[in-house]
């Protein structure tokens, strides 16, 4: 088992308070040591200098597709666009065809993602069968396939009673319910935010409130039942605030946000481009101030892609006609330290949080650490490259990224997955 050091690079780790710069250590697929080690002969040397090294990043919100919709992603193709964006873990949602909702769906996931031999793939499992919201699925079966969570998305879990007794089972495996926070009823056809825009465009808006009244009811099921709640992709100033209140009654919820309700606004539809065309909607200046604030005060806890492939031929149709999805596991990391990092809202370390103890911690896996003796996932991330982001160069099977030509600062160098260089830029 060789010895390998990364040397020299800005190591942040928030799972033990640490950024300095310092020397980790692996050998035999473990983190062994950190800091300077004159009695340890390295067998080979990463140079790290001006670089940040930090704990493998995580997604807890990513769609693989497969099985179904292969023409969009599979599982090789989605977790080697995972590493070129820094993350060597995953958790994928069961929105596939068949859904995950049975214990061989979840392990077939896993088999699939040790074949690709890429970044870890931790499935999520779905709340009610097929994803229909009629009756709850296999909870404890996919438990046991290695279910880290509980979710319908893209669908609402349209009854209160069945959102409640998944609450309550899944509080039985201490396992968490992500809640995808939509009243279909006030989004029913509708293309982009309801406001000024859509008024000017023409086109049938969603409003902030259909978000806000899911995310209430389940606050209010939480609360009753004292199960574990997730809130998906918030985009709304009111959903902050109300989770925020929530927090403070001490109320068992975390969120989570995505890059591009962060950086872009429904303004952005102005030229009939579906590829800013996604579910949640983009929404307005102020909501995205709160968002900000949201992750700054902590009421927000976790940064995540939301990863939404779909293949060219789906996303050229008309915006009516156009799905909902972006790709965003490779823009991730530049698109957050140019919204976030650059201006001054969070510090890298903060940043990193966001992205491995804090999903770690939510998901209950071992991951997001560089913890002696826990497994060496690994990202190096030079945060001075300035690029180009050019979907062409994606290793996602698909492009529909609303980020094509933006000028960012911050890439990632390499990546190691459990000890064993898996990515380099």
């Amino acid at each position: 088992m060789s010895l390998l050091c990364i040397r020299n690079g800005r190591v942040i780790d928030p799972s033990q308070e640490l950024d300095r710069v310092t020397d980790v250590w692996i050998q035999g697929g473990k983190i062994v040591a950190i800091g300077a080690r004159p009695d340890l002969l390295p067998r080979q040397v990463l140079d790290a200098t001006g670089k940040i090294v930090c704990p493998g990043l995580i997604d807890m919100h990513v769609h693989l597709r497969e099985p179904g919709r292969e023409e969009d992603e599979t599982i090789a193709s989605g977790t080697a666009a995972a590493l070129a964006g820094g993350f060597t873990t995953v958790a994928c949602m069961p929105n596939t065809e068949p859904a995950i909702d049975n214990q061989a769906a979840a392990e077939f996931v896993f088999l699939q993602a040790e074949r690709a031999g890429n970044a870890n793939v931790y499935p999520i499992g779905c709340v009610t069968k097929g994803r229909k919201g009629a009756e709850l699925a296999e909870i404890g079966g996919l438990v046991e396939g290695g279910a880290v969570a509980f979710t319908d998305d893209d669908s609402p879990v349209v009854s209160a009673e069945i959102m409640r007794r998944a609450l309550e089972y899944c509080r039985m495996f201490d396992k968490p319910v992500l809640s995808h926070a939509e009243d279909l009823e006030l989004t029913r056809g509708g293309i982009m935010h309801e406001g000024t825009w859509s008024m000017r465009l023409g086109l049938r808006g969603m409003p902030a409130a259909a978000e806000e009244v899911m995310i209430h009811r389940d606050i209010e099921l939480a609360r009753l039942t004292g199960g574990r709640l997730h809130i998906l992709h918030v985009s709304s100033a009111g959903g902050v605030e109300l989770i925020r209140r929530a927090k403070e009654r001490g109320v068992n919820v975390t969120a989570e946000v995505n890059p591009h309700h962060l950086v872009l606004t429904d303004a952005a539809l102005a030229g009939y481009d579906s590829n800013f065309k996604m579910n949640p909607p983009l929404r307005t200046a102020a909501d995205v101030l709160a968002l900000i604030a949201g992750l700054k005060d902590g009421t927000i806890d976790v940064i995540s892609s939301d990863h939404s492939p779909l293949a060219a031929e789906k996303k050229m149709r008309e915006l009516d006609q156009a799905p909902f999805g972006i790709v965003g596991l490779e823009t991730l990391v530049p698109v957050c330290a140019a919204a976030l990092v650059g201006p001054g809202h969070l510090s890298w370390r903060q940043l990193i949080e966001k992205l491995t103890v804090a999903p770690a911690r939510i998901l209950g896996i071992e991951q997001g650490t560089l913890q002696p003796g826990a497994e060496a996932d690994v990202t190096i991330i030079d945060p001075e490259a300035e690029w180009t982001i050019d979907p062409s160069a994606f290793r996602s099977k698909s492009r529909n990224s609303p980020f094509t030509g933006m000028k960012v600062r911050s890439r990632i160098q390499t990546v190691l997955v459990a000890g064993e260089i898996r990515f380099e830029g």
